[in-house]
């Protein structure tokens, strides 16, 4: 059964989330989305797919059903299932079938952590076919022309366990995200937090710094989200080693020689002994 809390359903006359653009994603996006194609974003933890996601829908007037995918996640949690109310049974739509009958745009957020059979209800709308056959109630959907699908995952997660098949991907169109260059991360952590903008430098210039550690094992490099969390502590009044250990150390790592390193680059950064 899928969790309702990590689905989100945004309407189209919602507030437009901020997103700042780094190239050409959101006129690609749009003609995807006039055109009838799927979209498969690929890029790092907290590079910003998700908000472009929600930026873009809410642009549109589109309805948006986010859903987390996850190691649990099947086919039925997607398209519906039969639930006992009341004592009758009741068909239930899920999220991807409510955003195929109300032409809503579709969000699956790491694709590949969700079990194989999802994948496989997805392949007849990524064709030419566009429709969702609903094998427990015996319907078959055909999207609307606003209906979109986009999935994302993260590419340094991909190993031979989980990643998308071939046949897959070129179902889609593909857009690559990284995180923005500094002038720009800086820009988004400011709007983001209102932190002063030469603090917010100094956090885009130690992201660069610390994601171009050689000699750091780190699974993940601190991502833009990270460095919002540092800034809204900043504003808050905290010490700039406590905020940043709080917010880019600690999620980071648990060895304390690699926490320690880390901590030093931060001090070096912000001038402090």
């Amino acid at each position: 059964m899928i969790d309702h809390s990590t689905v989100q359903q945004s309407a189209g006359a919602a507030l437009v989330p901020f997103y700042r653009p780094t190239g050409n994603e959101c006129a690609l996006f749009e003609t995807a989305y006039r055109e009838g194609l799927p979209l498969l974003i690929k890029g790092p933890t907290g590079c910003g797919k998700t908000r472009f996601v929600m930026h873009m829908a809410a642009r549109l007037g589109r309805p948006l059903h986010t859903v987390s995918c996850h190691d649990d996640l099947t086919a039925a949690d997607l398209t519906g299932r039969y639930l006992l109310q009341g004592g009758e049974t009741k068909w239930m739509d899920g999220p991807l079938t409510r955003a195929v009958r109300e032409g809503g745009i579709c969000y699956l957020d790491e694709i590949v952590e969700a079990r194989k059979d999802v994948t496989v209800v997805l392949h007849p709308l990524t064709d030419d076919r566009r429709i969702l056959p609903l094998e427990r109630s015996g319907e078959l959907l055909e999207a609307p022309q606003q209906f979109m699908l986009v999935v994302s995952y993260n590419p340094g997660y991909q190993n031979i366990l989980k990643s998308l098949k071939p046949s897959t991907r070129q179902r889609f169109v593909s857009i690559s995200f990284d995180f923005p260059s500094p002038a720009i991360e800086a820009e988004i952590i400011a709007a983001e937090s209102g932190l002063p903008e030469p603090q917010c430098i100094l956090l885009a210039t130690l992201a660069q710094r610390l994601r171009t550690l050689k000699d750091v094992d780190l699974e993940e490099v601190v991502s833009t989200r990270l460095l919002i969390y540092c800034a809204t502590l900043l504003k808050n009044g905290l010490d700039p080693q406590q905020a940043a250990e709080a917010a880019l150390v600690e999620p980071l790592c648990d060895d304390p020689e690699v926490k320690q390193g880390l901590l030093e680059l931060i001090n070096a950064t912000f001038g402090q002994p």
